[in-house]
């Protein structure tokens, strides 16, 4: 174009043609401080660096990440154990909602090649079921969607509302929620003292919505739920897996992400009413139980 231009041509050095040439007094300034072209900056120290398996951004500590444990988040371990059962490799990557493309965990990042030059593109929740059929490695369950509504929604409202109300809203579990979600945000008072409102106060809102209510009544949560848990025990029976299926589903891994944070000794629950509701049914005990110990070792 600027060969065409009579006066881009006339700002060009002797023997300069083509789109690549530059004004002389540019040329002359280059000459004298040489283009430096710097190397990329490095990943944050918390990226993977090797990225030959998938990172999932989930709620985890760093120390948790590293051990290759369970997320503390019903939503995000839902897809950690889903990708286990399916046989999908991944790393856990300690994240939180403001750094995820969707405004929620999780997500995830799939391998890529260390001499691509095109950054892979996030995988929402949404899509990490169709991610996991074209990568996983071993056969899963699929259950009709006809048996699955009406028990994804006991999991979906029922006993979530119960627990938000158990984490967020019960105050002998305070120590419990500020250790996992609101000390890591600061060392601020003030600042956790807002995050705190505003969990709080979202949890609230949340379950509000979901039961048409004006106010919150624990003990019709807590009893919605065990009627939520008596009908999953009733539907699993004494099979291994639900619905009789040979082989994990993505249910059972729904289900998983309640039972096993409700049972883990490792969360300390002061109100432990949800904790004591689970305990009743010995299949969902020993559900959680076997995904435990064949899936996460």
């Amino acid at each position: 174009m600027s060969s065409q231009n009579p006066s881009a041509a006339s700002t060009k050095s002797p023997g300069a043609s083509g789109w690549l040439a530059i004004p002389a007094p540019l040329a002359r300034l280059f000459k004298r401080f040489p283009l430096l072209t710097y190397p990329p900056n490095e990943l944050p120290v918390r990226s993977p660096r090797v990225r030959d398996v998938a990172a999932l951004y989930v709620f985890i500590s760093d120390q948790d990440a590293l051990n290759g444990l369970p997320s503390f988040n019903p939503s995000c371990l839902k897809w950690q154990t889903f990708l286990k059962l399916a046989g999908v490799a991944f790393r856990a990557i300690p994240s939180n909602n403001h750094a995820s493309p969707t405004g929620a965990l999780p997500f995830l990042i799939p391998p890529s090649s260390p001499n691509s030059f095109v950054s892979a593109k996030p995988i929402p929740s949404t899509k990490l079921e169709q991610y996991t059929a074209e990568n996983g490695t071993r056969k899963i369950s699929e259950i009709s969607s006809l048996k699955l509504e009406a028990y994804e929604a006991l999991l979906n409202h029922r006993i979530r509302n119960a627990w938000l109300y158990a984490l967020y809203l019960s105050r002998p579990n305070s120590a419990l929620l500020s250790h996992l979600y609101v000390a890591p945000v600061s060392t601020s008072r003030v600042v956790k003292t807002t995050v705190l409102y505003q969990l709080r106060h979202a949890a609230e809102e949340e379950i509000l919505r979901s039961i048409g209510a004006l106010v919150v009544n624990p003990e019709r949560l807590y009893d919605g739920a065990k009627e939520a848990f008596e009908a999953l025990s009733t539907v699993l029976g004494s099979g291994e897996w639900f619905f009789g299926a040979s082989k994990p589903s993505l249910f059972d891994a729904a289900v998983f992400s309640y039972t096993h944070l409700l049972l883990d000794q490792g969360l300390r629950w002061e109100d432990r009413r949800l904790t004591e509701i689970v305990e009743e049914f010995s299949n969902l005990v020993e559900h959680r139980n076997r995904i435990l110990q064949r899936y996460w070792g």
